[in-house]
């Protein structure tokens, strides 16, 4: 009995059978898979063929910028529309000048006219950065050569084309010529001009001294001073007929000294401004320095017979040359500047004659402007020599052979050509060795020399180079800076750090033509508040 139990189960401990589906239903399956496989297929190319292309973030640029033509090599390449467009509208353009010169208006209207489309045209491509395609150059091109056609039918051949633009670019040529001499002229005119300002204050300051006897007077008592003899003193001398820049010499030379009281300027102007002169300095006190006012008639031994320059300024060639209209046209137009013969700048080879009671002296043109105290250039010393100056050969071309003629033996023979030239404008004289030289002597023989301006052609520093020839002590280069009334690039740091600072050049200080850069250091030593400043309008 166990076993037959054993091996028949009860009902509920029996494995369920298991039951198979129908075939029809695993057709069915089988049929739906498929379908849906298809579909899924034409669904996922019909995505990647409308699917727009995937461009990484970083690349996005440089794809753009890839799809861009560069116009430059449009231009360049002989197969292009763009470079053909631009060498039928250069022809065109020539065209149209030779139809407007032969009357033919009507076809330099219709030239122009296409030119303007074919520029729009290539303006529009050139923005956009793509390449002129065939349909937009080709309407263009057709016109533009149908018009050229019909510009050569008129006889406008190649050769009247180059003959014609030659005439052109010679005209061109000789008219840029003329408007950089009349530049130069007009340039040259407003330097040697005095501005109506000056000329306001010079009348104002006249009309006072010959008003104002006390004026006088006191100008005359001024004459007796002891002080203007006295050698413990330090001197300076300033020959000038610009009453506002000797003005600001003097005002920024006691402005930067440590003892301005202890300053004595000797002021020598020609006859028509003297009373100006007198009167300003008069008038105004310069925190109690000294300052004489002298008239270039006061010195007899200035005539003809003693002076080459008065003799040659008497003739009336040379009056001509410089004061009137004689411009001769092999000579440059600075040349002819009447200051390089005026008395008042010839006058710094007669300091000995003018203070022959001193020993030493300052001399300092009326276009400079002190930045430090200059006393204690009386300390230097020469060595014997005579004049203390700053050199100026940087370059070559600042060598004594860039002021003499060298092809003259009376030069060549006696003047090392490659000897450094130095400046005038802010120098110490010894005068005791001044005299031991006889320095005056040989400026009037190189002077007589020259009657003939063949060893220079103008101005004071070829004399001075020659007269203190040997007889020059080198100054360190901060003592004084040129170049502020021609060189807009001076670095601001050897302006700062300069003594003395010269507007040397034609763009002086007072002119409207002045570098306004450089103009405030200047302006800074104008005495603004005074009412003859305020009525001339000096602001």
């Amino acid at each position: 009995m166990r076993g037959s139990e054993m091996r028949r189960r009860a009902p509920e401990f029996r494995r369920q059978s298991r039951r198979r589906l129908p075939g029809w239903i695993w057709w069915l399956v089988g049929i739906f898979l498929l379908v849906g496989l298809m579909l899924f297929v034409i669904h996922h190319n019909q995505k990647e063929q409308f699917r727009p292309p995937i461009v990484n973030k970083g690349s996005e640029t440089e794809e753009v910028f890839h799809e861009k033509v560069n116009f430059t090599e449009e231009l360049l390449s002989s197969t292009s529309f763009a470079r053909q467009l631009a060498d039928q509208m250069t022809l065109a353009k020539a065209y149209v000048i030779l139809a407007k010169e032969h009357g033919n208006l009507q076809l330099a209207w219709e030239l122009s006219s296409q030119i303007r489309n074919c520029q729009r045209l290539l303006s529009e491509v050139a923005v956009s950065g793509r390449s002129i395609t065939q349909e937009e150059a080709h309407p263009i091109i057709t016109r533009l050569a149908r018009l050229i056609y019909k510009a050569q039918d008129s006889h406008y051949d190649i050769s009247t084309t180059i003959v014609t633009l030659k005439s052109h670019a010679l005209a061109l040529e000789e008219r840029a010529k003329a408007a950089v001499v009349q530049t130069a002229e007009f340039g040259q005119l407003a330097a040697e001009s005095l501005p109506k300002n000056l000329h306001c204050l010079t009348v104002k300051l006249t009309e006072q001294w010959l008003q104002n006897t006390k004026l006088r007077s006191l100008s005359e008592e001024h004459r007796n001073s002891t002080r203007l003899v006295d050698n413990n003193l330090y001197h300076f001398c300033i020959f000038s007929d610009n009453v506002l820049a000797t003005s600001v010499v003097v005002n920024s030379t006691v402005s930067n000294a440590n003892h301005p009281q202890q300053l004595v300027f000797h002021v020598v102007t020609d006859r028509i401004h003297y009373g100006a002169m007198s009167t300003w300095f008069l008038m105004n006190d310069f925190k109690g320095c000294t300052v004489e006012v002298r008239c270039i008639d006061e010195f007899p031994w200035l005539n003809a017979a003693s002076s080459p320059l008065v003799r040659r300024l008497s003739e009336m060639e040379t009056k001509g040359y410089y004061y009137g209209g004689l411009k001769t046209p092999e000579r440059e137009i600075k040349f002819h500047n009447p200051k390089f013969v005026s008395l008042l700048n010839h006058l710094r080879f007669y300091i000995p004659q003018i203070l022959p009671n001193l020993e030493k002296v300052i001399f300092l043109d009326d276009d400079v402007v002190v930045q430090k105290d200059l006393t204690q250039l009386f300390s230097i010393e020469l060595h014997g020599n005579v004049i203390g100056a700053v050199e100026t050969c940087l370059e070559s071309f600042h060598r004594y052979h860039k002021y003499l003629n060298f092809s003259q033996p009376i030069i060549s023979s006696k003047i090392d050509p490659h000897t450094c030239g130095w400046a005038f404008g802010m120098n110490i004289f010894d005068l005791i060795a001044w005299r031991k030289a006889n320095a005056t002597a040989l400026y009037h023989y190189w002077e007589e020399q020259n009657m003939d301006q063949l060893l220079w052609r103008t101005g004071t520093l070829p004399a001075g180079l020659l007269t203190f020839y040997g007889l020059m002590e080198p100054l360190d280069r901060r003592w004084h800076v040129l170049g502020l009334g021609y060189d807009v690039d001076i670095d601001d740091r050897l302006i700062e750090s300069a003594a003395v600072v010269h507007y040397n050049g034609n763009m002086k200080p007072w002119l409207k033509l002045a570098i306004r850069r450089y103009k405030s250091i200047w302006e800074r030593y104008v005495n603004l508040l005074h009412p003859y400043v305020r009525d001339c309008m000096f602001h």
